[in-house]
């Protein structure tokens, strides 16, 4: 009787694998959703294929994985039984969707996003397993609109191997096709980072055909910048592709993982269109290059340092290097003043402009053997990170920076004075503030050369940090050495300064001219500040460069052509007070650990934050709204505000209006608004969000907050 079990297993078997055990499509906006088995029956313990159906109206695509510059990728929430686990979704290969000044990654038509899922070891036979999913996805044309729908699919328990569907199973068959080929060890791949581009090497399997036409889609997002164009060569039996990076914050991955996509394949060798690539950092940092001048500069400074053997021809290319410093254009406003103060010069006896010109190299010579020690003290083991110029990623010293280039500038556009008058050298006194000026100018043109660079001087400097003390010490000096030998030239032969112009009143429109190269300067200071500082701290760093600038005008106006003591003494105590205001407004800080973290707006995050129950803060802004940046100084940085959004977990979004966007407009304009500032709290549990006045403070938003947390779930 023991055979009576098994028949009837297998009767259940054959009669339920002739059932129809479809879900229902679901149809929502623009696409039609399905979730689909490949096949009628499951066996216990042998994993099975499932897949989302997706059908999209003409012109209208959903996202990949990595949706690219914008978009958001279909997302899938299992609900399983009790043993069952279910993979990640296997993404089809995408397209490119190009818009104006975008590039996004995605789908248009059908397509089918396929998960393996797993049974338990043991089921009954006959039994109807359920599975549940809940499918999020943003579905675009011109418009986006963010989408989502549970999804059901019931499928029968079989005693022996799972039986196909003949229906569904050519669905799957075909998205199979549109996978990947996984690249493994037939593609040998590595990447290094080389300034802006990431360039990834490829072993091409022998008897592949690399066509002209491809493109490599990177899987995480923020890696490669999308919109960028790509190049590619063969050399060798290795394939070579620049990867311009993401240009905002770019991420700098262990492994770049994607898919190298050739619309027609790779004959005759390969099967399918796509391959799938993991390829790891490269030890070496960096990858042959069959042009020179396609090696990016990091290639040229670690070739150059390793064929630096030779300590004397380290030496040359130091002093080549700091010779070639006097044409960089951050040198070139330090190059104007120095050749003004030699036509003021030019009347004077030799041993004067001789002495000019070497307390102008002690100025030089100081500013490197100083920068050569505090590389020797920061790392003492020869093995030294920092390298030149290393002062420019410190926030404050790049403040501190634009200071005084700002000042610099004002002084020689006539606002005030400072030293030696501009037509002349005069008394004792005045000489002995020549020799001062010298020996500042040499520190003030170090000072500048070190955010440059010069052929020859990379490698020598590369060099220089990883030696000991003494030779590091005496690259440094070569390099000053050779910034400084033009104008020791000069200075050592009257006769070239005798050809130089006598001293007139062209000097004056001469040294208001070179107040713009400063003035440029303290430009570029405030640009490398924008990208360590936060928006807030960029403009009040602007905000303190204004109040020095006006303690300037002050020392100027009222203490230099004051006629009176309690004038002068009272724009003294102005000009003070402007200067220690700038400081303390302007000072770079570092981010509060209790700050609040806004995240990018967008109505699919807005969803996907309040289905988990979440409080909403929305702040519509933009940078040229002066009220918003007033609400931000008074309402964020206030300690009871971020206290009570990092105690009750309220989910910030920023809707950032600066630029034109059609999706920040719409929603204004779905609120019966057109302007900012426009703040939003979305309570749990609530239909319709709280609007909050135009101009804020803190009691307002803490009232609201706690109104919201009040709000029936």
């Amino acid at each position: 009787m023991v055979f009576l079990p098994r028949l009837a297993a297998v009767l259940a078997t054959l009669v339920i694998s002739t059932l129809p055990l479809h879900a229902a499509p679901v149809q929502s906006p623009h696409v039609t959703t399905e979730l689909v088995a490949e096949t009628r029956t499951i066996e216990a313990g042998r994993p099975f294929w499932v897949g989302l159906r997706m059908s999209m109206e003409e012109h209208w695509h959903t996202y990949w994985v990595n949706p690219g510059d914008s978009g958001m990728a279909t997302t899938l929430i299992w609900t399983l039984p009790e043993g069952f686990s279910a993979g990640p979704i296997q993404w089809p290969v995408p397209k490119k969707l190009p818009t104006p000044g975008l590039m996004t990654y995605g789908f248009e038509g059908d397509i089918l996003l396929m998960v393996e899922i797993t049974p338990p070891a043991t089921m009954p036979v006959g039994a109807a397993v359920r599975l549940a999913a809940k499918a999020e996805w943003l579905i675009c044309k011109e418009a986006c609109i963010p989408g989502e729908a549970e999804h059901t699919l019931e499928i029968l328990a079989g005693a022996g191997p799972a039986q196909p569907d003949p229906e569904r199973a050519p669905l799957f068959a075909e998205a199979r096709r549109q996978l990947p080929v996984a690249g493994g060890t037939a593609w040998p791949a590595e990447f290094s980072e080389q300034g802006e581009e990431l360039v990834l090497s490829l072993g091409v399997p022998a008897g592949v055909v690399v066509p002209a036409e491809i493109y490599f889609f990177a899987l995480s997002e923020m890696v490669v910048e999308p919109s960028a164009p790509q190049t590619a060569r063969v050399q060798g039996d290795r394939l070579i592709l620049r990867l311009p990076r993401w240009k905002i914050e770019p991420q700098s991955p262990t492994v770049l993982e994607g898919v190298l996509v050739a619309p027609g394949g790779f004959p005759p060798a390969l099967p399918g269109r796509a391959v799938q690539i993991a390829a790891r950092r490269a030890e070496s940092g960096g990858v042959v290059n069959s042009s020179a001048a396609a090696v990016a500069p990091t290639e040229v400074g670690a070739a150059a340092r390793a064929g630096l053997s030779s300590f004397p021809l380290a030496a040359i290319f130091a002093f080549l290097g700091g010779l070639i410093l006097n044409l960089m254009p951050c040198v070139f406003p330090v190059l104007g003043i120095k050749i003004l103060g030699f036509v003021q010069q030019a009347g004077a006896d030799r041993r004067k402009v001789t002495m000019h010109g070497w307390v102008f190299t002690a100025g030089v010579l100081a500013s490197f053997w100083v920068l050569a020690g505090a590389l020797i003290l920061l790392n003492p083991e020869g093995s030294r990170e920092q390298g030149w110029g290393y002062q420019f990623q410190i926030p404050g010293f790049v403040f501190g920076a634009a200071i005084f280039f700002l000042v610099f500038a004002l002084n020689l556009s006539g606002l005030f004075e400072v030293g030696a008058s501009a037509v002349g050298v005069g008394s004792k006194l005045q000489a002995r503030s020549g020799y001062g000026g010298s020996f500042f100018t040499g520190v003030l043109a170090t000072v500048v050369s070190t955010p440059c660079s010069a052929p020859m001087l990379a490698p020598a400097i590369g060099l220089a940090v990883t030696l000991p003390a003494a030779q590091s010490l005496a690259l440094f000096s070569l390099v000053g050495l050779g910034l400084s030998t033009p104008y020791l030239v000069l200075s050592a032969f009257p006769s070239l300064v005798r050809m130089l112009p006598r001293p007139g009143a062209w000097m004056e429109t001469f040294k208001q001219l070179m107040a713009f190269p400063l003035y440029g300067t303290a430009a570029y200071m405030l640009w490398v500040l924008a990208g360590q500082v936060d928006e807030g701290g960029l403009l009040m760093a602007m905000f303190g460069l204004l109040l020095v600038a006006m303690a300037g005008w002050a020392y100027g106006r009222f203490v230099q052509q004051g006629r009176s003591a309690g004038g002068k003494g009272m724009g003294l105590a102005l000009a003070l007070a402007a200067v220690v205001g700038g400081l303390l407004v302007g000072w770079p800080r570092a981010p509060r650990p209790d700050a609040i973290a806004w995240e990018t707006w967008s109505p699919a995050r807005v969803e996907q934050l309040r289905a988990e129950g979440r409080t909403v803060y929305v702040d519509f802004t933009a940078r040229w709204c002066a009220t918003c940046q007033t609400n931000k100084k008074l309402v964020f940085s206030s300690e009871d505000v971020r206290r009570a959004f990092r105690d009750r977990r309220i989910a910030a979004l920023k809707a950032d209006w600066t630029n034109k966007d059609p999706e920040i407009t719409r929603a204004l304009a779905a609120f019966g608004r057109s302007a900012v500032p426009f703040n939003l709290i979305y309570a749990p549990g609530t239909a319709e969000p709280t609007i909050l006045p135009e101009v804020l403070t803190p009691g307002i938003v803490l009232d609201a907050l706690a109104d919201a947390g009040r709000a029936p779930r």
